[in-house]
């Protein structure tokens, strides 16, 4: 949805905006100061209504809180179409309640009818992200990720806690880093502090598909099984055919933090004991894939390795 520049006109004046009020009434005379211009530091939703519109009585007060909500991260334009006509034109409005998000003067998203209040916050979630992604000073996120993510494989904890922080502290919705975070507590045994993340996630993240990954992890991290790891360790040196030891090694290697050995254990077990105990062995390295999320590099290798020894 391309914007042209507004024709001249004798514009019936809105009311004005009070001053750092994040909700305003919009008309042709500061739209493009107030949304096009504004938008180009922070996401400005605008919605166009109508007097006579009854979805519309019914959204305008669910935006305006859910704007307020948000403290300044992002604006809320409200125009009148009926007092502005044109505008609702340019914008090819072409039913009310119509909204349109803008961000670095460009529409970025838009809606028609009423929406409930969660879908709402959840749009606003991503249009603050979306913006704070875009800052001149923005973190890079990506190679912040990657980074964190080696510093725990390192067992270097401490930094990929303070990474993950950062990266949250800019986008506190961030799946990936929200349950990194969770990882880091379950590597360093504050299971409890790892469970009140998990229970405490905003909505967002609980729908996210990585979510069931840790409730997994955090069930691993429950049931950590007793038992000496060097004794183990020596009862599968011994005996390298004995599949209940091996199975019991690679359960306290990955509780342990030896995640690399335990899926290899579980993978020479898939190899030289298949169906034992129903598949136990396949059945326990997929409850791991699961647990470290599909972008640790050990799940890629392993799963490649698995298909091998699967389909040779």
């Amino acid at each position: 949805m391309a914007l042209i520049g507004l024709t001249p006109q004798t514009p019936t004046p809105a009311a004005p905006a009070s001053t750092g009020d994040v909700v305003m009434d919009i008309g042709q005379n500061n739209f493009e100061t107030d949304v096009i211009k504004a938008s180009m530091t922070k996401p400005v939703l605008v919605d166009f209504w109508a007097p006579w519109c009854g979805p519309c009585k019914q959204l305008m007060p669910v935006l305006e809180s859910a704007v307020r909500e948000a403290k300044g991260d992002i604006l809320l334009a409200k125009i009148n179409i009926d007092d502005h006509p044109q505008l609702a034109q340019i914008c090819r409005v072409q039913s009310v309640p119509t909204v349109i998000a803008f961000f670095g003067g460009q529409p970025v998203t838009a809606f028609t009818g009423a929406r409930p209040a969660s879908e709402i916050k959840n749009l606003i979630v991503q249009l603050v992200a979306l913006a704070r992604q875009n800052a001149p000073d923005a973190l890079d996120i990506p190679s912040a990720l990657i980074a964190a993510g080696e510093a725990a494989r390192q067992g270097d904890l401490t930094t990929a806690q303070a990474i993950y922080a950062q990266i949250l502290s800019v986008d506190e919705h961030h799946a990936e880093a929200y349950g990194g975070m969770v990882r880091v507590f379950l590597a360093a045994d504050h299971i409890d502090q790892a469970e009140a993340m998990i229970q405490g996630a905003p909505d967002i993240i609980k729908k996210h598909a990585s979510f069931s990954s840790l409730l997994t992890a955090l069930d691993l991290a429950r049931t950590k099984p007793s038992g000496n790891l060097s004794t183990l360790q020596e009862r599968v040196r011994q005996n390298p055919q004995d599949p209940a030891s091996r199975f019991e090694l690679a359960q306290l290697e990955f509780a342990s933090g030896l995640k690399e050995s335990a899926i290899d254990h579980l993978l020479t077990l898939i190899r030289t004991h298949r169906t034992w105990q129903e598949d136990s062995a396949r059945l326990e390295l997929l409850k791991y894939f699961d647990a470290l999320g599909p972008q640790d590099p050990l799940v890629a290798e392993a799963r490649k390795k698995l298909s091998r020894i699967l389909f040779s």
